[in-house]
């Protein structure tokens, strides 16, 4: 017990404690049970006065505040969830803002200024905004004696930069006028007198802080990229507050692209260790230790040594004391003679939908009590895994009082290149994870020629392994053995392996996770993933239970098998699939439950009598079990049930049922990896899909993200603060 388990008996007089200690402590131990309840009052207490404050009030109080100051919840979003589950609380959280209902009074104050219109969008739907009115843009005449420089002027070719900004949220110059509503619900139009345009950026900045550049030497030593996965990865800028309230967001103040010109016009705003992105070298210097021999040092490229190219074609050289750089494909030139004696390290900032595969993000962190931990990275003790798993394996055999549970945790954003395979005791568990702020690249090459080079994890009875925050390129995961479980935990197991110069995957067909002769319980969660494939004698075991969630399996291709075993065999395994996306054929023994997902590939179940399908897209004539609310499903039924043979022919219908099949079926802006959009729904896709899940939200891994829920209060909120007259309209800019 703690020190204030005892306060009550304390505050008994000295001779009531004698005489209970004389009698075993009897009383001492009924006022600790009495002590309990008191601190569970007393913290009660305290939290009903925590309650009256809308910065430290409970979730399910945020309602009752915001009814106190007129508050009104936008019911075309969704009714609200029950706040007793884990995921309730979250869509709540969505549906009734809290920096919403807190600044309710602020807002009415403000109604009517444009600068609000920003500001609703970040506090209600936590989108990033630039808010236009299109009236300035519409080209007129003006007169002489009152010019309007602010206001839309007519195009010059000779203007490059303003060019590029044309149509965008950006945009200066003058447009003939457009009499559609900006809130049409048939063909939007913009440019008109009364039409106010929200554009709104989905995709987050994400940071990686000093990681190392990747040398693509099929092109030339001289050539590096960003991502250490060797493909093109657009920069983004690290959003900056704006001076004053009133500003209008500009590009430093968004999480967007960076443009060469813009990158070429400012160039210190972007460029610098605290800033959207950085660049270093490793370069040698004396060891100052007295010892003969050299040591390397990082040492930060100058701004004026930095030359904004284009290097689609690695076309441009840049001098021998220069570096080009192309923050559209991020990629980096070097002079052929000059090139760097040691390595290239840089930070940069990527966008995507969502915390998901690892990286800076913050995360939860995971693991068994009383686990013993091995830090690895440059300044710790273990400079790479193998020496701590050697350590750790060690402290297993030598002494018998070790911990049971060991964490390896990396602390840096490094590129750690070993051949790694794991053995785990029985009844002992081992983790590998990231610490929080660093996104590790563990490299998997080609060592033997006589046998697999995958990351190879065996275990005895009891055993349990993990990995968390890591990014694993080059091989997959071998798992065998007698391993209980098996968590794969914000990763990334590169689809293909990793990437050619080509737009193509290294190894397109081949698994991230090979599961072998193993009855270990399998979880993958908030992660992104290749292929997978399972081994297992279907007559003496049974089958494994593979639990997805919140992730992305990829095949590279529809048509490639995501989920299987060699030879075009069933896997048999147990799998469970919840708001996650999947590109590529199923090939499973029992699909248990499959909810709120996407399936991009046609599945063939084993047991149809087993397990559902609910909210689920899956592709025509599949075998699948049961399904519920499923689309295309749900689309098909009408057009079936009116039916009458009398009167329309079986081919009329079969065209009908094809064109609403079409119609539904998700539309992404990309399917490729690597991409800031992978896996996004399209602004076009159905809304079927895009509200298709059993809480109304989207299907498949961004599904907790809630965006229709985010864009119908933004939506309500605008019309809200709107002025009269006035029509708003959002305008997805990513």
């Amino acid at each position: 017990m703690n020190e204030t388990s005892d306060r009550l008996y304390e505050l008994l007089p000295v001779v009531y404690r004698q005489r209970d200690a004389e009698q075993g402590w009897p009383l001492k131990a009924l006022l600790r049970v009495i002590g309990e309840q008191v601190g569970v009052v007393e913290t009660d207490i305290a939290q009903l006065y925590e309650n009256w404050f809308i910065e430290t009030c409970e979730d399910w109080v945020v309602p009752y505040i915001g009814d106190l100051v007129g508050y009104r919840i936008v019911y075309e979003a969704g009714e609200p969830a029950e706040p007793s589950s884990p995921q309730g609380r979250l869509r709540n959280r969505i549906l009734i803002p809290r920096r919403e209902v807190a600044n309710t009074v602020r807002y009415r104050r403000r109604k009517g200024t444009l600068a609000l219109l920003e500001l609703l969008a970040n506090h209600v739907a936590g989108w990033p905004a630039r808010a236009v009115e299109f009236y300035r843009l519409v080209g007129c005449h003006q007169a002489v004696n009152h010019l309007r420089p602010q206001r839309g002027r007519t195009v010059d070719v000779r203007l490059g930069d303003a060019l590029e900004r044309l149509d965008g949220p950006f945009d200066e110059l003058a447009h003939t006028v457009d009499v559609r509503r900006i809130d049409s619900h048939r063909t939007p139009g913009r440019y008109n007198l009364p039409n106010v345009g929200v554009f709104v950026w989905r995709l987050k900045s994400f940071s990686v802080t000093q990681a190392p550049a990747y040398c693509m030497e099929p092109v030339g030593d001289h050539c590096y990229t960003f991502s250490v996965l060797g493909n093109d990865v657009p920069l983004y800028t690290r959003p900056q507050r704006e001076a004053e309230p009133t500003d209008i967001a500009g590009e430093l103040n968004l999480p967007i692209p960076i443009r060469r010109r813009a990158l070429e016009q400012r160039l210190t705003d972007y460029y610098g260790e605290t800033k959207s992105f950085h660049i270093w070298l490793e370069v040698e210097i004396p060891s100052g230790s007295g010892e003969s021999g050299e040591v390397l040092d990082r040492v930060a490229v100058p701004p004026e040594k930095i030359i904004v190219a284009d290097l689609t074609d690695w076309q441009y050289h840049p001098i021998s004391d220069r570096i080009a750089l192309d923050p559209e494909l991020g990629r980096i030139s070097f002079s052929p003679r000059a090139l760097p004696k040691g390595g290239v390290w840089v930070s940069y900032r990527y966008g995507f939908s969502t915390g998901m595969g690892g990286g800076d993000y913050a995360r939860s962190s995971i693991q068994q009590e009383n686990a013993k931990r091995y830090a690895v990275g440059e300044n710790q003790e273990h400079k790479t895994l193998t020496e701590a798993l050697r350590k750790w394996q060690e402290d297993s055999e030598t002494d018998e009082n070790s911990p049971p549970n060991a964490v390896i945790e990396i602390t840096d954003s490094s590129a750690y290149v070993e051949h790694l395979k794991v053995v785990i005791p029985e009844n002992r568990s081992l983790q590998i994870r990231a610490a929080n702020g660093v996104r590790p690249t563990l490299r998997l090459l080609d060592w033997h020629t006589s046998r697999l080079d995958d990351l190879r994890i065996t275990g005895e009875a009891g055993s349990r392994f993990s990995i968390d925050g890591l990014l694993i390129t080059g091989r997959g995961l071998h798992v065998e053995g007698a391993v209980a479980a098996v968590a794969i935990r914000h990763c990334t197991l590169v689809p293909g392996w990793g990437f050619l110069c080509e737009p193509e995957s290294a190894r397109a067909v081949e698994p991230s996770l090979e599961l072998v002769n193993t009855g270990a319980c399998v979880t993958i969660d908030h992660s992104i993933i290749g292929p997978i494939q399972v081994i297992q004698d279907e007559v003496q075991a049974d089958p494994i239970k593979l639990h997805i969630n919140d992730s992305i399996i990829d095949a590279t291709s529809r048509e490639r098998e995501v989920l299987g075993a060699p030879g075009g065999l069933f896997a048999h395994a147990d799998v469970t699939i919840v708001r996650s996306t999947v590109f590529g054929r199923i090939e499973t023994h029992v699909i248990e439950l499959a909810e709120n997902s996407i399936f991009l590939g046609p599945i063939r179940v084993v047991r149809r009598q087993r397990g559902c399908m609910r909210f689920c897209y899956v592709m025509p004539h599949s075998r699948t079990p049961r399904r519920y609310y499923c689309q295309p499903d749900l689309v098909e039924k009408p057009i079936k049930d009116r039916f009458d043979p009398d009167t329309c022919s079986a081919e009329d219908r079969d065209r009908e049922i094809n064109r609403e099949r079409l119609r539904v079926r998700p539309l992404l802006n990309s399917t490729r990896y690597g991409d800031p959009a992978y896996c996004q729904l399209a602004d076009d896709c159905a809304d079927e899909i895009k509200r298709g899940a059993d809480d109304r939200s989207e299907m498949g891994a961004f599904h907790d993200l809630y965006s229709p829920q985010r864009e119908a209060n933004l939506r309500a909120r605008l019309n809200e603060y709107t002025p009269a007259g006035m029509d708003v309209g959002i305008i997805t800019a990513s």
